[in-house]
C-alpha cells in the first residue's frame, strides 16, 4: 500500500467567516480577477455553481508550471465546510487521493480562521509527498483575504 497523509493548517482572515464561506462556495468566478497569479479560469461542468456535488475544473499556475485540477464538491453549510475531492489533473498524475477541505470558522466579530486540511494518499511510494500543495492552498487563501474584504 503506497503512503498516505493528513496536512492541517490555518489561515487568519479578516471578515466573518459566513463571507469568505460564501466566496469558496459560490463565487469561484471572481478568483481569476481576484487571484489571477495563481488562478486563470475555473469551469463548471456539472451541477449549478455552488451545489453539493457540482464538478469543476480549475485552471492555476503552480511551482511556475500551469496545470489544470478537477474536482468534485462536497458542501456542508451548517458548518461552513468546502470540500474538493481530486477527480483529474496534475497531482492527479502522483496522488490516487487528494482532498483539500475548507472550513471557515468564527474567531471574533470581525476576525475567522481557514483551517486546511488535505487528505493524501500517493499512487505508489516513488511519487512525492504532496507538501507544496499545502503552501499552493494556504497562498490561495491568503491571498483572497484581501478581496474579500474589498468585496
Amino acid at each position: 500500500m503506497a503512503t498516505s497523509g493528513t496536512y492541517v493548517t490555518e489561515v487568519p482572515l479578516k471578515g466573518t467567516a459566513e463571507k469568505h464561506y460564501k466566496r469558496w462556495k459560490s463565487e469561484n468566478h471572481v478568483f481569476p480577477d481576484a487571484i489571477g497569479h495563481h488562478i486563470q479560469n475555473v469551469t463548471v461542468h456539472e451541477g449549478e455553481t455552488d451545489s453539493h456535488g457540482s464538478i469543476r475544473t480549475w485552471n492555476y499556475t503552480w511551482d511556475g508550471k500551469e496545470e489544470i485540477f478537477k474536482e468534485k464538491r462536497e458542501i456542508d453549510d451548517e458548518n461552513l465546510t468546502l470540500t474538493l475531492r481530486g477527480l483529474e489533473g496534475h497531482v492527479m498524475e502522483e496522488l490516487k487521493v487528494y482532498d483539500v477541505i475548507y472550513q471557515f470558522i468564527p474567531k471574533s466579530e470581525d476576525t475567522c480562521a481557514c483551517k486546511i486540511t488535505i487528505v493524501w494518499e500517493k499512487r505508489n511510494d516513488e511519487s512525492p509527498e504532496p507538501s507544496t500543495y499545502m503552501k499552493f492552498v494556504k497562498s490561495l487563501v491568503a491571498d483572497m483575504d484581501h478581496h474579500v474584504n474589498k468585496a
